[in-house]
């Protein structure tokens, strides 16, 4: 069996309909509406399954040559999709009018590395030398997990995924470090092997999993107690799985003591007109 995964470019796969291609960029569009109009709040796990999801993290110009270089050093939970230039809300090459200030369904705030507000707008907040990077999300992988016949508690249920801190270090850059941050679903061990080859074509997507197995291995004490995200349920027969997680730069910036940084709410991601695509023969 071979896998194959990559980003394509915006809009549908090469073969498909004109037609078709753009009643799914509007479908996109369209959804990205819905939570710039605040009628979508919520996490983004399952939604516009084969399209790129981000992580977003916001900050002042000065900070940010720092942090692109910790997320060079840390490709697996930093994987960059995309930067923008000093005050531009804008991100034409990820789709059809994304406004950064808008079109994520639910931000944190963080002022000195304390989370402080977690509006659904923040035009009021932007300043004209904020730099945005949109970082790739494992939300994207899962549809590939589901088509290749795996199942994902968390999106059955309609949860967000489970997210824990842990104690393997990130490599540091300038005032930038931390723990790295994992998502969590509960596999049996044939269905987390099939996982591994699969997520491990997903490069701009957190790729393989970090860890299998004994969580306490990696610094998670309490399973059942997710630091972000909801729990679920590990039957008897199923090991956890982790990857690597976009999250990760919150704890680095709680720890960076910047004025002000501005990220996403933990599972409430960038929804892009950014297509993966996959070539499933297992």
């Amino acid at each position: 069996m071979s896998a194959q995964a990559s980003i394509t470019g915006s809009g549908a796969a090469p073969d498909a309909s004109a037609d078709s291609q753009d009643d799914t960029l509007r479908s996109l569009h369209a959804l990205r509406q819905r939570i710039r109009s605040g009628a979508h709040t919520d996490h983004t796990s399952g939604f516009a399954p084969g399209f790129a999801q981000g992580n977003v993290v916001i900050m002042p110009e000065t900070a940010a040559g720092e942090f692109l270089r910790f997320c060079q050093r840390n490709p697996r939970p930093c994987p960059l999709l995309a930067v923008s230039d000093p005050g531009d809300p804008m991100l034409p090459e990820l789709g059809r009018d994304i406004d950064i200030r808008t079109d994520v369904p639910r931000y944190r705030v963080f002022r000195h590395g304390r989370s402080v507000d977690k509006p659904t707008d923040i035009r009021q907040l932007w300043q004209d030398d904020w730099v945005t990077f949109i970082l790739g999300c494992s939300f994207t992988f899962e549809e590939a997990l589901i088509d290749a016949g795996i199942p994902l508690r968390h999106v059955a249920q309609g949860r967000n995924v489970a997210m824990y801190s842990t104690s393997i270090p990130t490599r540091p850059a300038g005032r930038f470090s931390g723990p790295l941050v994992v998502s969590m679903r509960p596999m049996k061990a044939a269905d987390a092997i099939r996982a591994v080859r699969i997520t491990a074509q997903f490069s701009t997507s957190h790729g393989a999993p970090v860890h299998l197995g004994d969580p306490k291995l990696i610094g998670i004490e309490r399973i059942e107690d997710p630091d972000w995200g909801d729990p679920v349920t590990i039957n008897k027969d199923e090991l956890p799985v982790f990857w690597a997680c976009g999250v990760t730069p919150q704890t680095v910036i709680q720890q960076a003591d910047l004025d002000v940084c501005i990220t996403h709410d933990p599972g409430c991601m960038l929804v892009t007109d950014v297509r993966h695509t996959i070539t499933d023969t297992f």
